[in-house]
C-alpha cells in the first residue's frame, strides 16, 4: 500500500444485507470523486474466509469476492458487514475469520463492524471491555452472549479506541461518514451526504428509532380508539397536565384501569411515554426552528430549560445545544 491509497476491506458472509455492505462502500466510493488531492484514495475491497461468491439477504449475488488468504499485507480499515446469525455462527466455529481478525488488530488502524456484525469482533475479543452497538433486535443477544461487551443498546455508532460498531443496515452508512470525516474533515464527509441525498447525517448520540414511532406501530394494532386519540394529542402537544390522573380522567378511566391498558397497547408507562413524546418534540424544533432553548424547553413540555438538559443528557448522552449544533438546519 503506497501513500496515495488507503485500503478498505468489507468481510462479507452469506445472508448479509444489501445495504450493509453496498451502503458503507458507496460512502468511500462517492469521497474518490470529492477529495482533495491531497488525500490519499480508498481502494475498496469486498473479502470472505473462503472468497468466490457471497449470496444476500435479498438474494443477489456477489461475485469475485477475495479470500482473506490472499488480501493484502497493509490495510488501513477493515469493516465485518452484517449477516444472518447463523452465517456469522459458522464463521466462528471455522476458526479462519477469528484469528485472522486477531492478528490482523495489531496493525490495522481501525476495525469497525455493521449491524451483527458486531457479534464477529465480539467473539475475536475485540469488543471486551469496550463500548460498543448492534441492531436493536440483536442487543439481547449480544450481550448474553459476551457480558464483557459494554453495550449501548441505543447508540447509532460507537467508538472506543480504533474499534468501531453501528447499528443495523443503514446505521453503517453515518458510521462511514464519521469515519470519513476524520480522515478529510466535515466538508467532505458533508458533499458525500449531499451526494447520497441523505436527509440528514446522524451522530453516534442519535437514538436508533423512535420510542414515539414504535408505540405508534403498537396501538394501531389494538382496539381502544379513545386512547389511540390520546396517544396522538400527547405526541402533537405535549405539554400542560399529563401525570397520569389526568390523562386517565381525558379518557374517562380509573386511573388503575388506564395503567393496564396503556401498557398492554403501548409497551410503556404513561409517563416513560410522556416523557419520550416530549423529547421526539423537543429534538424537531431544534432541528427545524431557531427558537430559544426556554422557548423550546417550554413548547414541549418541560417544566423549566433545566429539565429539557437533563432529559437530554439522560436519553441522548447529550445537550440540546450540542444536539442543534450537529443536526439543525434552521437558518
Amino acid at each position: 500500500m503506497d501513500n496515495n491509497t488507503r485500503i478498505i476491506v468489507f468481510i462479507t458472509l452469506d445472508g448479509v444485507q444489501s445495504l450493509d455492505l453496498s451502503g458503507p462502500m458507496e460512502v468511500f466510493a462517492v469521497a474518490n470523486q470529492h477529495r482533495p488531492s491531497a488525500l490519499p484514495a480508498y481502494r475498496l475491497i469486498v473479502a470472505s474466509p473462503h472468497g468466490g461468491v457471497i449470496t444476500t439477504h435479498a438474494g443477489l449475488e456477489i461475485h469475485g469476492v477475495c479470500a482473506l488468504r490472499d488480501l493484502p499485507a497493509e490495510i488501513d480499515t477493515i469493516i465485518i458487514t452484517g449477516g444472518s446469525e447463523t452465517a456469522m455462527r459458522e464463521a466462528a466455529a471455522e476458526n479462519i475469520l477469528l484469528p485472522w481478525l486477531q492478528g490482523r488488530s495489531k496493525n490495522t488502524r481501525r476495525i469497525a463492524s455493521v449491524c451483527i456484525g458486531a457479534l464477529v469482533l465480539a467473539a475475536a475479543g475485540l469488543l471486551n471491555g469496550r463500548r460498543a452497538t448492534t441492531h436493536w433486535n440483536s442487543c439481547t443477544l449480544l450481550q448474553k452472549l459476551f457480558p464483557e461487551v459494554r453495550l449501548d443498546a441505543d447508540a447509532i455508532f460507537t467508538a472506543d479506541g480504533p474499534i468501531y460498531t453501528s447499528a443495523g443496515v443503514t446505521a453503517g452508512i453515518d458510521l462511514c461518514l464519521s469515519l470519513l470525516e476524520a480522515d478529510g474533515g466535515p466538508a467532505l464527509s458533508l458533499a458525500v451526504a449531499r451526494e447520497l441525498v441523505l436527509y440528514m447525517r446522524r451522530a453516534g448520540g442519535q437514538s436508533q428509532y423512535s420510542h414515539t414511532l414504535q408505540s405508534q406501530v403498537s396501538s394501531q394494532s389494538q382496539s381502544n380508539p379513545r386512547l389511540q386519540q390520546l396517544l396522538s394529542e400527547i405526541r402533537a402537544q405535549p405539554t400542560g397536565d399529563l401525570r397520569t390522573p389526568a390523562l386517565a380522567a381525558r379518557v374517562h378511566m380509573s386511573e388503575r384501569n388506564f395503567s393496564r391498558i396503556f401498557q398492554q397497547e403501548t409497551g410503556s408507562t404513561p409517563a416513560r411515554f410522556v416523557d419520550a413524546a416530549r423529547l421526539e418534540f423537543a429534538k424537531n424544533l431544534l432541528i427545524t426552528t431557531s427558537w430559544p432553548l426556554a422557548r423550546i424547553a417550554d413548547h414541549s413540555g418541560y417544566q423549566s430549560l433545566d429539565t429539557l438538559h437533563r432529559s437530554f443528557m439522560k436519553h441522548l448522552g447529550t445537550t440540546p445545544g450540542f444536539f442543534r449544533d450537529r443536526f439543525g438546519s434552521a437558518v
